[in-house]
């Protein structure tokens, strides 16, 4: 019963976690003005999915198997998370799906794309205690998938 309860408030903390890092994000583009790049935008799908099974685990008193299935979203985001990192330090070559104004098919939609382009994803957005927001997602979502790993495996 203890462990339950364990399991049940743990997933409740991790998708509580997974909402404030996706509206962190959004702060940052709306209200900071830091346009995300293609891999920035990727790197939001695991929290969604993480807190949509954290939040529905719960509430279906299945919050064990919810911590495994945010283990495997969250451990999704981290990998995505090092390869942007890579990305940024040049470790890994840049995606075509990361390189701005590729869909142009007029004059006018190159310079609505121009005026509007996303970022490259090899280029550092922000700094923050010398981590770019990249490498901090990386431990953010690297710190969630060990949490639920833990927390899961944890039976008394």
């Amino acid at each position: 019963m203890r462990s339950a309860l364990i399991h049940y408030r743990l997933a409740l903390l991790i998708g509580a976690a997974a909402v404030l890092a996706i509206a962190a994000a959004f702060v940052l583009q709306y209200a900071g003005g830091l346009q995300p790049c293609h891999l920035c935008i990727l790197e939001r799908w695991p929290y969604v999915a993480a807190a949509a099974i954290a939040f529905i685990g719960a509430a279906a008193s299945k919050p064990r198997l919810a911590l495994v299935l945010v283990a495997v979203a969250m451990a999704t985001g981290t990998l995505l998370a090092a390869y942007h990192v890579g990305v940024e330090e040049g470790l890994f070559t840049l995606p075509a799906s990361c390189i701005a104004g590729q869909e142009a098919q007029t004059i006018d939609d190159l310079r609505a794309q121009l005026m509007t382009a996303a970022p490259t994803c090899d280029q550092v957005k922000a700094v923050w205690l010398g981590l770019s927001l990249a490498s901090w997602n990386a431990l953010l979502a690297l710190g969630l998938t060990l949490l639920a790993l833990i927390g899961a495996l944890k039976t008394s």
